[in-house]
């Protein structure tokens, strides 16, 4: 995927992704990168800033003619703090390192949320397998006809995420996730099922589908939601999970914190999760 970035694109990616060959070829595109550290890394702190983050060095093994290959980092430290609306407290910690190295024109807390929206990926997913196929499995039994359908749901949701990034041009400062996806998507089935009022002339980027989304715009703010996730085939090869916490969908608050760890940044296997915080908070 790296073809398709540029130097408009901040690249946002989850701990594992962090190898600093693969982020030296993401700086060659002239796209900027976001991502989650691991625990195994531990970075050198080359100078502090004000807010407790500092800026970091990845070095790379020497070779010939070309010595030693580093790259320049900001390192955010945080602690991040999850209140459940049962009372339910789940405390993380994150470090996300990026190219970007301007403290003052990117705070470090607005990072961390910018970091937090990458989960918004798996609403993605969520608009292809429940809206577009509401629920449906591939009908294709071969490989060329899955390629196919695939192909066709992609092209029809990066479609209507244009006519919605279109419509979104035409009102300052208004965030895309405010725009209904289902409401996109129906009014596009219904602007190909009626097939009238077609413009001959020149369209405006708002068009049918952008005005209809307009008019129905989620709230502002939506509150945060979390529901343990759980396997519901019962045929699946995974373990159905069950028994997480939370069972059911719960609204929650979020708090950051940004700091600097001393001790480093515990694994994951040390951290304790959510279930375990809550039986603690029962017993």
């Amino acid at each position: 995927m790296l073809h398709v970035l540029d130097d408009t694109t901040l690249l946002l990616a989850d701990a594992g992704f962090d190898a600093r060959d693969l982020l030296e070829r993401v700086r060659d595109t002239g796209a900027q990168f976001l991502v989650r550290s691991g625990a195994s890394r531990c970075p050198t702190v080359l100078r502090r800033l004000p807010d407790g983050s500092y800026l970091s060095r990845l070095s790379g093994p020497y070779r010939a003619g070309r010595g030693y290959s580093s790259l320049t980092v900001w390192v955010v430290e945080a602690c991040i703090t999850v209140t459940l609306d049962d009372g339910t407290v789940r405390r993380e910690q994150w470090r996300p390192i990026t190219s970007l190295l301007d403290h003052e024109h990117h705070p470090a807390a607005e990072l961390v949320d910018l970091y937090h929206e990458r989960w918004q990926v798996e609403t993605t997913y969520f608009s292809i397998k429940a809206s577009l196929l509401d629920g449906r499995v591939l009908r294709s039994h071969s490989i060329d006809g899955i390629d196919q359908e695939v192909w066709a749901l992609l092209t029809t949701y990066q479609a209507l995420i244009r006519a919605a990034s279109d419509a979104v041009t035409h009102r300052p400062g208004l965030d895309m996730d405010r725009l209904s996806f289902t409401i996109l998507l129906q009014t596009a089935a219904d602007t190909v099922i009626t097939g009238h009022g077609i413009t001959t002339g020149n369209i405006d980027l708002v068009g049918t589908i952008g005005t209809a989304a307009l008019a129905g715009l989620w709230p502002a703010r939506r509150r945060h939601r979390v529901k343990a996730r759980s396997i519901k085939n019962s045929t699946s090869k995974y373990g159905p999970n069950a028994g997480k916490h939370p069972q059911s969908t719960r609204h929650y608050t979020i708090h950051t914190e940004v700091t600097y760890m001393e001790n480093g940044l515990a694994s994951r296997s040390r951290r304790p999760s959510l279930d375990r915080l809550h039986r603690r908070s029962q017993a």
